[in-house]
């Protein structure tokens, strides 16, 4: 039972990992984040939520592992709930706080597929 729970969360993973080359996994990103604030870094994954308003946006990212808030500053540039994309920006670590970690990624390109 549990494995065919995890199974579509596994897809998933594997299918991000594959459309962006280099892409790391949320989870990583966010155990570890002072490792990664500051850098360029690559995620994939599903849009969960997604909210755009007078040039300014965001979008939360899935990729099996976790999510990761997404900060856009194109012009109606979010794109929609259930789109998969793959994104590059700058990863900036927000907090720690026990075994939560709070960050957002600022876009600088994406690729939606």
């Amino acid at each position: 039972m549990r494995m065919r729970t995890l199974l579509p969360f596994a897809t998933l993973a594997l299918l991000a990992l594959t459309a962006c080359p280099g892409a790391k996994t949320i989870q990583s990103l966010l155990d570890d984040p002072g490792q990664y604030d500051g850098k360029t870094v690559r995620i994939a994954g599903e849009v969960t939520q997604s909210i755009g308003a007078l040039g300014l946006g965001g979008y939360q990212v899935n990729d099996g592992t976790g999510t990761l808030l997404v900060v856009t500053k194109s012009l109606g540039s979010t794109p929609r709930v259930g789109a998969r994309v793959g994104v590059e920006g700058t990863f900036q670590s927000a907090y720690t706080l026990g075994s939560h970690s709070g960050a957002v990624l600022i876009e600088s390109k994406r690729k939606t597929q």
